[in-house]
């Protein structure tokens, strides 16, 4: 059984049991969701050959599947009235049902629609997750949790996307697919159990979750700062994969041990975020990493022609990003009071929309220009959710339902 002796441990009797209990369970669980929705970038160029597409034809289908982040504010309200556990389980079998899609495709239209159904189960499954730690741990104490959950992000590519690498290495890139999918749909039978029914207050939130949803101008400076940090990442992370491949001859293999170590970056950065972020402050930890993914990507564009540095400042700027994010999320459980999944969704809703508008311009400035010009596009989209995140600093009640963590 999947217990509280490893994640479990990071955390002190002052928190809930059950967040506890089951904080191992949901990382593990978000574990393969990642890692399904991850693997296509890195791997583009080996899809793009099965299905006999281009990339650019390929970045198109990425930006067809995650406009599904637009029903995301849709998502919340469901999330918001329904328990949170069926929330998350119905997140985890729509996540199974679009890999298999997927694995079927021989079109790149299929391939889109099993993308668009996957992308968009993983929204119901991180609202539902992140409304259930916002129920249970206040704010100014979620970042550690939260951080916790948020490695999952990194061991997604580190564990999750490199083995399904090596699976895609040894057979090919559909069985890939079939093996996340066996292994959420594993996940969704073991949390079912373990997170148990609602407590009768958050019912009875749950009963009077309706109407508009205002944001006020902090809120949704937050949430124009997510949408460009999101697109800043897939700005890079969308081309590294081909670029290696076009440029150094990189096999699948060895594409697999990329991510495995970008992975590990990963990793130490939402680790430092669970350590330090709630220490120093949500905004300003989140400012920090648009600094560090700025200089990332300058010094990747002046020295992309020398591999192992620029794999270096790749690693960082994708790190850099981890660590961003994850101090950025505790931020939209408070957007909108006592509706955790409204503010929740409309972060996933504004990520998804800056990863969808970064894709066509990010493949079409490889195909046409190279590299440099992608890791360009990220730096400039690193500055603007810096900005914003700047600017929201200094506005009065920044963070929306709560006054800002300074």
């Amino acid at each position: 059984m999947i217990g509280p002796v490893v994640l479990g441990r990071a955390l002190d009797d002052s928190f809930a049991a059950t967040v506890r209990h089951n904080v191992t369970a949901l990382t593990v669980t978000r574990i393969g969701a990642n890692a399904l929705y991850r693997f296509a970038p890195p791997f583009l160029a080996v899809i793009a050959r099965g299905l006999d597409v281009s990339i650019g034809e390929l970045g198109v289908a990425l930006t067809v599947a995650e406009l599904c982040g637009l029903m995301s504010p849709l998502i919340g309200r469901f999330v918001d009235r329904v328990p949170r556990r069926l929330a998350m389980t119905v997140g985890l079998a729509g996540l199974a049902a679009g890999a298999l899609i997927v694995a079927a495709s021989r079109h790149v239209v299929a391939f889109a629609a099993g993308l668009f159904v996957l992308s968009l189960a993983k929204i119901v499954y991180d609202v539902g997750q992140g409304a259930w730690i916002a129920d249970h741990v206040p704010f100014e104490r979620r970042g550690r949790v939260v951080g916790l959950t948020e490695t999952s992000w990194a061991l997604g590519l580190l564990l999750g996307v490199s083995s399904m690498g090596l699976i895609a290495a040894w057979t090919s890139w559909p069985w890939a697919y079939v093996a996340g999918a066996l292994f959420v749909t594993g996940m969704a039978a073991i949390l079912w159990p373990r997170i148990g029914p609602d407590p009768p207050g958050r019912r009875a939130v749950a009963a009077g979750a309706t109407g508009a949803v205002g944001l006020g101008r902090g809120g949704w400076m937050a949430v124009g700062a997510m949408a460009a940090m999101a697109a800043a990442s897939q700005s890079m992370f969308v081309t590294f994969g081909t670029w290696l491949e076009d440029s150094h001859g990189f096999t699948t293999t060895a594409l697999a041990a990329v991510t495995f170590s970008i992975g590990g970056l990963e990793l130490v950065a939402s680790s430092t975020s669970t350590a330090r972020t709630d220490q120093w402050g949500k905004e300003r930890s989140v400012i920090s990493g648009a600094i560090v993914m700025v200089t990332a990507a300058v010094g990747f564009i002046a020295l992309v022609d020398v591999l192992p540095v620029a794999l270096v400042l790749l690693g960082v700027f994708i790190a850099s990003f981890e660590f961003a994010i994850v101090s950025m999320i505790p931020i939209g459980g408070e957007l909108v009071r006592s509706r955790p999944a409204a503010g929740i969704s409309r972060f996933l809703a504004a990520s998804a929309v800056g990863r969808s508008i970064a894709t066509v311009p990010a493949t079409t400035l490889y195909d046409r220009i190279g590299m440099r010009a992608s890791a360009a596009l990220g730096g400039v989209l690193a500055v603007t959710f810096g900005v914003l995140m700047s600017l929201r600093e200094r506005t009065p009640s920044g963070t929306g339902a709560v006054g800002a963590d300074r």
